[in-house]
């Protein structure tokens, strides 16, 4: 790991991002989304628990947004090589394709997005980061027909003591 180090804290960046393993147990998260002239339209908090499947992990997802609606997706992602994952979610048309390279995730999705009350087919260019072993940024591009509408912006966060627990978990599963 690259180490950080200021006059405050010491902060190691991860070098490595293991989707099936950050993922695992509880998770918060909070972010926005931007339209396509810089203006914040919403923002929201998720509630985050992934859990291991026989193909991969699923994550369920609870989102609270600014304006009191709710929302829960359950996404089921599998892993298909080293470098290559997939999901699914109800909303998602087809599958998510995912490509992993060392500590960033590009995940690439059609997605039925609710706007205005009714659902509109978009596509979303993800890129994951795990910054640290606790933490994980998301950027989304949203695009239909090529033109970007907005942006998603999220933090993912860990606490230290599940994570602790979790890689217990997962190294003695792995072994």
């Amino acid at each position: 790991m690259n180490k950080i180090v200021n006059s405050h804290s010491e902060t190691y960046l991860s070098e490595k991002f293991i989707p099936e393993k950050f993922f695992l147990g509880d998770i918060d998260a909070t972010g926005i989304f931007i339209d396509r002239f810089g203006t914040i339209r919403r923002r929201f908090n998720v509630s985050i628990n992934g859990q291991r499947t026989e193909e991969g992990f699923s994550l369920e997802e609870h989102f609270l947004f600014d304006d009191g609606e709710k929302e829960t997706r359950i996404w089921y992602i599998r892993k298909i090589d080293k470098k290559t994952y997939s999901g699914k979610c109800t909303d998602v048309c087809g599958e998510a394709k995912g490509n992993l390279c060392d500590s960033y995730l590009s995940w690439q999705y059609h997605f039925n997005l609710k706007i205005f009350n009714r659902k509109i087919k978009v596509k979303f260019e993800d890129i994951m980061v795990q910054q640290t072993p606790l933490i994980m940024l998301n950027n989304a591009k949203i695009k239909k027909f090529g033109f970007l509408l907005g942006e998603v912006f999220i933090s993912f966060k860990k606490s230290e003591q599940l994570s602790s627990s979790i890689e217990q978990i997962y190294a003695s599963n792995v072994n």
